[in-house]
């Protein structure tokens, strides 16, 4: 049985959890992924250094979600102040999980998902908008003073 695109993903994923986990999972282990949480959980208790706060800064709305959620699979309760920007992550944990585990782990995570999206986001305009999706072409010169600029990404506003 061929698996989907998705499967396939959540199947990378659960192998990158692993690996920080200290341990190599192979394909037909099911539980790995859980043991690995666990093995993960057990040495973020066993750590003697004391939790120090963070602030994480996650512009993309994908990347944001995705930390929140690593930090809750931890056990780690992501917060923020009042007045601090929705893309601010706070979070106490010890400095050697960050290092070590959180952080390099949470970039795998990211930069797997990030390809993945930007796969299927190619793929959807390219089936229904146009087959070309390659960048837009550089030219030589610079842009006029004058050009009104759009800036995207929910909420459009433009500026002269």
């Amino acid at each position: 049985m061929e698996l989907s695109d998705q499967e396939r993903l959540i199947e990378k994923l659960k192998r990158i959890e692993a690996l920080f986990a200290d341990r190599a999972a192979t394909t037909g282990e099911k539980a790995a992924a859980g043991e690995a949480r666990d093995r993960i959980r057990e040495r973020l208790e066993k750590l003697p250094e004391p939790a120090v706060e963070y602030t994480f800064a996650l512009r993309n709305p994908w990347s944001h979600r995705l930390f929140v959620a690593l930090l809750r699979r931890y056990n780690i309760r992501p917060y923020r102040y009042p007045r601090q920007r929705r893309t601010t992550i706070m979070a106490k944990v010890p400095p050697r999980f960050v290092n070590e585990t959180l952080w390099p782990q949470f970039v795998e995570l990211d930069r797997t998902l990030a390809s993945y999206l930007t796969e299927q986001t190619n793929r959807v305009i390219s089936e229904s908008i146009n087959k070309d999706t390659s960048d837009v072409e550089v030219r030589s010169g610079q842009a006029l003073p004058a050009t009104t600029t759009l800036e995207g990404g929910g909420d459009f506003q433009a500026s002269v």
